[in-house]
Protein backbone atom coordinates (compact mmCIF):
# COMPACT_ATOMS: atom_id res chain seq x y z
CA UNK A 1 0.00 0.00 0.00
CA UNK A 2 2.96 2.31 0.21
CA UNK A 3 2.12 3.40 3.75
CA UNK A 4 1.46 1.88 7.14
CA UNK A 5 -1.49 -0.53 6.95
CA UNK A 6 -2.89 0.85 10.20
CA UNK A 7 -2.97 4.33 8.72
CA UNK A 8 -4.27 3.19 5.34
CA UNK A 9 -7.29 1.43 6.88
CA UNK A 10 -7.87 4.20 9.45
CA UNK A 11 -7.43 1.83 12.40
CA UNK A 12 -8.22 3.37 15.77
CA UNK A 13 -8.85 2.20 19.33
CA UNK A 14 -11.56 3.69 21.55
CA UNK A 15 -12.31 3.03 25.19
CA UNK A 16 -10.76 1.31 28.19
CA UNK A 17 -10.63 -2.19 29.60
CA UNK A 18 -8.47 -5.27 29.54
CA UNK A 19 -10.37 -7.02 26.74
CA UNK A 20 -10.53 -6.03 23.10
CA UNK A 21 -13.64 -5.86 20.93
CA UNK A 22 -13.19 -5.63 17.15
CA UNK A 23 -16.05 -4.11 15.17
CA UNK A 24 -15.90 -4.83 11.43
CA UNK A 25 -18.39 -3.08 9.16
CA UNK A 26 -20.05 -4.56 6.08
CA UNK A 27 -20.70 -3.60 2.47
CA UNK A 28 -21.69 0.01 1.84
CA UNK A 29 -20.55 1.42 5.16
CA UNK A 30 -17.35 2.27 7.02
CA UNK A 31 -16.38 2.32 10.69
CA UNK A 32 -18.67 5.30 11.29
CA UNK A 33 -21.56 2.81 11.20
CA UNK A 34 -20.58 1.84 14.76
CA UNK A 35 -20.70 5.33 16.27
CA UNK A 36 -24.10 4.75 17.90
CA UNK A 37 -22.87 1.45 19.35
CA UNK A 38 -19.56 2.67 20.76
CA UNK A 39 -20.91 4.44 23.90
CA UNK A 40 -22.29 1.13 25.17
CA UNK A 41 -18.87 -0.57 25.17
CA UNK A 42 -16.04 1.93 25.55
CA UNK A 43 -16.14 1.80 29.36
CA UNK A 44 -15.54 -1.94 29.42
CA UNK A 45 -13.57 -2.66 26.24
CA UNK A 46 -10.82 -1.34 24.07
CA UNK A 47 -12.82 -1.18 20.85
CA UNK A 48 -10.83 -1.60 17.64
CA UNK A 49 -12.35 0.03 14.55
CA UNK A 50 -11.10 0.01 10.98
CA UNK A 51 -12.27 0.54 7.41
CA UNK A 52 -12.32 -2.22 4.82
CA UNK A 53 -10.37 -1.45 1.62
CA UNK A 54 -13.64 -1.09 -0.33
CA UNK A 55 -14.93 1.66 1.99
CA UNK A 56 -15.19 5.17 0.62
CA UNK A 57 -13.07 6.45 3.51
CA UNK A 58 -10.04 4.50 2.22
CA UNK A 59 -7.88 5.63 -0.69
CA UNK A 60 -9.41 3.78 -3.68
CA UNK A 61 -5.93 3.19 -5.08
CA UNK A 62 -5.43 0.68 -2.26
CA UNK A 63 -8.30 -1.51 -3.42
CA UNK A 64 -7.10 -4.76 -4.95
CA UNK A 65 -9.58 -6.18 -7.43
CA UNK A 66 -7.81 -9.55 -7.29
CA UNK A 67 -6.93 -10.28 -3.65
CA UNK A 68 -9.57 -10.55 -0.94
CA UNK A 69 -8.87 -12.20 2.42
CA UNK A 70 -10.84 -12.39 5.63
CA UNK A 71 -9.55 -13.62 9.00
CA UNK A 72 -12.06 -14.85 11.59
CA UNK A 73 -11.61 -15.64 15.27
CA UNK A 74 -14.45 -15.45 17.79
CA UNK A 75 -17.48 -14.29 15.87
CA UNK A 76 -20.67 -12.35 16.37
CA UNK A 77 -22.43 -12.27 13.01
CA UNK A 78 -25.00 -9.56 12.29
CA UNK A 79 -27.16 -10.20 9.24
CA UNK A 80 -24.51 -12.50 7.80
CA UNK A 81 -25.12 -15.03 5.04
CA UNK A 82 -22.96 -17.86 3.62
CA UNK A 83 -24.83 -17.53 0.31
CA UNK A 84 -27.40 -14.99 -0.89
CA UNK A 85 -28.62 -16.93 -3.93
CA UNK A 86 -31.30 -19.61 -3.65
CA UNK A 87 -30.06 -23.11 -4.43
CA UNK A 88 -32.20 -26.28 -4.48
CA UNK A 89 -33.31 -26.73 -0.85
CA UNK A 90 -31.42 -23.65 0.34
CA UNK A 91 -33.26 -20.30 0.57
CA UNK A 92 -30.74 -17.47 0.51
CA UNK A 93 -33.28 -14.81 -0.42
CA UNK A 94 -32.49 -14.04 -4.09
CA UNK A 95 -32.78 -15.58 -7.52
CA UNK A 96 -29.92 -15.15 -10.01
CA UNK A 97 -32.06 -12.86 -12.20
CA UNK A 98 -32.82 -10.58 -9.26
CA UNK A 99 -29.13 -10.18 -8.44
CA UNK A 100 -28.27 -9.43 -12.07
CA UNK A 101 -30.95 -6.74 -12.07
CA UNK A 102 -29.25 -5.13 -9.07
CA UNK A 103 -25.87 -5.16 -10.83
CA UNK A 104 -27.38 -3.64 -13.97
CA UNK A 105 -29.01 -0.87 -11.96
CA UNK A 106 -25.72 -0.05 -10.25
CA UNK A 107 -23.94 0.16 -13.61
CA UNK A 108 -26.64 2.21 -15.30
CA UNK A 109 -27.12 4.91 -12.66
CA UNK A 110 -25.29 4.47 -9.39
CA UNK A 111 -26.87 7.52 -7.71
CA UNK A 112 -30.39 6.36 -8.53
CA UNK A 113 -29.57 2.88 -7.27
CA UNK A 114 -28.28 4.22 -3.95
CA UNK A 115 -31.39 6.35 -3.46
CA UNK A 116 -33.57 3.31 -3.98
CA UNK A 117 -31.46 0.72 -2.19
CA UNK A 118 -30.63 2.60 1.03
CA UNK A 119 -34.19 2.83 2.42
CA UNK A 120 -34.88 -0.80 1.49
CA UNK A 121 -31.77 -2.01 3.27
CA UNK A 122 -32.40 0.07 6.40
CA UNK A 123 -35.96 -1.24 6.40
CA UNK A 124 -37.13 0.53 9.55
CA UNK A 125 -38.61 4.02 9.33
CA UNK A 126 -35.50 5.81 10.59
CA UNK A 127 -34.65 8.66 8.17
CA UNK A 128 -31.33 9.44 9.86
CA UNK A 129 -30.20 5.83 9.30
CA UNK A 130 -31.17 6.03 5.62
CA UNK A 131 -29.24 9.29 5.27
CA UNK A 132 -26.16 7.81 6.94
CA UNK A 133 -26.19 4.65 4.83
CA UNK A 134 -26.70 6.71 1.68
CA UNK A 135 -23.74 8.89 2.63
CA UNK A 136 -21.32 5.99 2.96
CA UNK A 137 -22.63 4.33 -0.22
CA UNK A 138 -22.07 7.57 -2.16
CA UNK A 139 -18.56 7.79 -0.69
CA UNK A 140 -17.65 4.54 -2.44
CA UNK A 141 -16.26 4.69 -5.95
CA UNK A 142 -18.99 3.13 -8.11
CA UNK A 143 -16.74 0.54 -9.77
CA UNK A 144 -15.41 -0.59 -6.38
CA UNK A 145 -18.94 -0.69 -4.99
CA UNK A 146 -20.11 -2.85 -7.90
CA UNK A 147 -17.15 -5.21 -7.57
CA UNK A 148 -17.65 -5.57 -3.81
CA UNK A 149 -21.36 -6.12 -4.29
CA UNK A 150 -20.74 -8.81 -6.90
CA UNK A 151 -18.29 -10.51 -4.55
CA UNK A 152 -20.77 -10.49 -1.68
CA UNK A 153 -23.78 -11.72 -3.63
CA UNK A 154 -21.88 -14.32 -5.66
CA UNK A 155 -20.06 -15.88 -2.71
CA UNK A 156 -20.87 -19.33 -1.37
CA UNK A 157 -19.28 -20.24 1.96
CA UNK A 158 -21.68 -23.02 2.90
CA UNK A 159 -18.96 -25.62 2.37
CA UNK A 160 -16.64 -24.16 5.00
CA UNK A 161 -19.14 -23.40 7.77
CA UNK A 162 -18.23 -26.66 9.48
CA UNK A 163 -14.60 -25.55 9.77
CA UNK A 164 -15.59 -22.64 12.01
CA UNK A 165 -15.14 -24.07 15.51
CA UNK A 166 -15.22 -20.88 17.58
CA UNK A 167 -18.48 -19.93 19.33
CA UNK A 168 -20.76 -17.91 17.05
CA UNK A 169 -23.67 -15.66 17.91
CA UNK A 170 -25.89 -14.92 14.93
CA UNK A 171 -27.92 -11.75 15.34
CA UNK A 172 -30.93 -11.60 13.01
CA UNK A 173 -33.66 -8.98 12.70
CA UNK A 174 -37.29 -10.02 12.45
CA UNK A 175 -37.50 -8.73 8.87
CA UNK A 176 -34.41 -8.30 6.70
CA UNK A 177 -34.76 -7.73 2.96
CA UNK A 178 -31.28 -9.12 2.36
CA UNK A 179 -31.13 -12.12 4.71
CA UNK A 180 -34.23 -14.20 5.55
CA UNK A 181 -34.58 -15.85 8.94
CA UNK A 182 -34.03 -19.25 7.34
CA UNK A 183 -30.39 -18.31 6.69
CA UNK A 184 -29.75 -17.75 10.40
CA UNK A 185 -31.20 -21.18 11.13
CA UNK A 186 -29.10 -22.75 8.37
CA UNK A 187 -25.91 -21.23 9.77
CA UNK A 188 -26.72 -22.38 13.30
CA UNK A 189 -27.24 -25.92 12.03
CA UNK A 190 -24.06 -26.05 9.92
CA UNK A 191 -21.40 -24.11 11.86
CA UNK A 192 -18.75 -26.37 13.39
CA UNK A 193 -18.89 -24.96 16.91
CA UNK A 194 -21.53 -23.90 19.37
CA UNK A 195 -23.82 -21.30 17.84
CA UNK A 196 -26.79 -19.27 19.05
CA UNK A 197 -29.32 -17.22 17.09
CA UNK A 198 -30.44 -13.98 18.73
CA UNK A 199 -33.56 -12.45 17.17
CA UNK A 200 -34.06 -8.68 17.26
CA UNK A 201 -37.60 -7.36 17.30
CA UNK A 202 -36.92 -4.79 14.59
CA UNK A 203 -36.69 -4.52 10.81
CA UNK A 204 -33.81 -3.96 8.45
CA UNK A 205 -30.32 -5.10 7.57
CA UNK A 206 -28.51 -2.39 9.52
CA UNK A 207 -29.66 -2.42 13.15
CA UNK A 208 -26.41 -0.72 14.24
CA UNK A 209 -27.77 2.34 12.39
CA UNK A 210 -31.52 1.99 12.91
CA UNK A 211 -31.77 0.34 16.36
CA UNK A 212 -28.41 0.75 18.15
CA UNK A 213 -29.80 0.36 21.66
CA UNK A 214 -31.52 -2.91 20.82
CA UNK A 215 -28.44 -4.23 19.04
CA UNK A 216 -26.17 -3.21 21.92
CA UNK A 217 -28.29 -5.31 24.30
CA UNK A 218 -27.90 -8.32 22.01
CA UNK A 219 -24.15 -7.77 21.75
CA UNK A 220 -23.81 -7.60 25.52
CA UNK A 221 -25.78 -10.84 25.80
CA UNK A 222 -23.43 -12.52 23.32
CA UNK A 223 -20.27 -11.16 24.92
CA UNK A 224 -21.35 -12.14 28.40
CA UNK A 225 -21.59 -15.77 27.31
Amino acid sequence: MGQNLIEALNVRVEGNGQNYLVLAHGFGTDQSAWQRILPYFTRSYKVILYDLPCAGSVNPDFFDFQRRRTLFSKLILIGASPRFLNDHDYHGGFEESEIETVFSAMEANYAAWVNGFAPLAVGADVPTAVQEFSRTLFNMRPDISLFACRTVFKCDFRGVLGLVKVPCFIIQTAKDMSVPESVATYMKDHLGGKSVVIMLNTEGHLPHLSAPGLLAQALWRALSQ
